[in-house]
């Protein structure tokens, strides 16, 4: 979730999310692309409370060995109990929604086929975004060597609160990019190139930074010639009690 829009949300009626739910889960999986799997879901809740209301649609996507599940209600977390099970999870979410919440008891896939267009931030879209962010980069050939997402989390009054921004080196140097703020990267000092909580203070703007994490994404191997460093995905490993807060 975008920080300095934490406020605004919270003021915002259920029923205007609610309203939009869907076109935002289309507009995610538009913009994550075809390459991935992905699916625009409708699930039923049976205990309402807090973000989610009765009826909630949500896209479900693969990326670094993981399922997520991003919402318009409270952005992205992760989905997945063990690491590269996705072939097995995403034909039964069941099991790992009501680890989310208990209420979340039933879904089905809404396969319309309907592309959502539309303009302006993606609600509570920051790693949605950064993914986005990365994809088209490196498909316009841009010379990106270890792309990272990090994920950058504050305390707050509601519980940990987080925001995703994108990382990445080229031969002009170290850089961060928050597409959901400017379309420019930031130049950083290459000194915190393995520093995230340093990187995440930038990227908050001088938050007081609880803690932030490294996530996994599925990157080619080799960009620009160059063989990609590839994290060992038993290190930085998202913390399951901070996943809620990725979005």
């Amino acid at each position: 979730m975008k920080l300095l829009r934490l406020l605004i949300w919270l003021l915002l009626p259920t029923g205007m999310f609610a309203s939009t739910a869907l076109d935002s889960a289309r507009r995610a999986q538009a913009l994550l692309g075809t390459e991935k799997w992905s699916q625009v879901i409708r699930v039923e809740n049976a205990a309402p409370r807090g973000v989610y209301p009765a009826q909630v649609d949500a896209l479900v996507f693969e990326e670094g060995g993981l399922l997520w599940i991003y919402t318009a209600f409270d952005g992205t977390q992760s989905l997945s109990q063990y690491w590269n099970r996705t072939e097995t999870d995403r034909h039964d979410l069941a099991p790992l929604l009501r680890t989310i919440h208990p209420g979340l008891v039933r879904y089905s896939g809404l396969t319309d086929g309907t592309v959502a267009g539309g303009e302006g931030p993606l609600p509570n879209g920051c790693f949605i975004e950064s993914l986005a962010a990365l994809r088209s980069r490196l498909a316009h050939g841009d010379p990106l060597v270890r792309p990272r997402l990090l994920s950058c989390y504050v305390n707050t009054p509601e519980g940990l609160c987080g925001h995703t921004v994108l990382t990445y080196e080229t031969p002009r140097g170290f850089f961060l990019l928050d597409p959901t703020r400017s379309p420019r990267p930031r130049l950083m000092p290459g000194k915190w190139r393995e520093n995230p909580l340093a990187l995440a203070a930038a990227a908050l703007g001088g938050s007081r930074v609880a803690r932030a994490r490294w996530v996994p994404v599925d990157i080619p191997a080799v960009v620009t010639g160059q063989l990609m460093a590839q994290a060992n995905p038993h290190r930085n490993w998202p913390d399951r009690t901070a996943a809620r807060a990725v979005q």
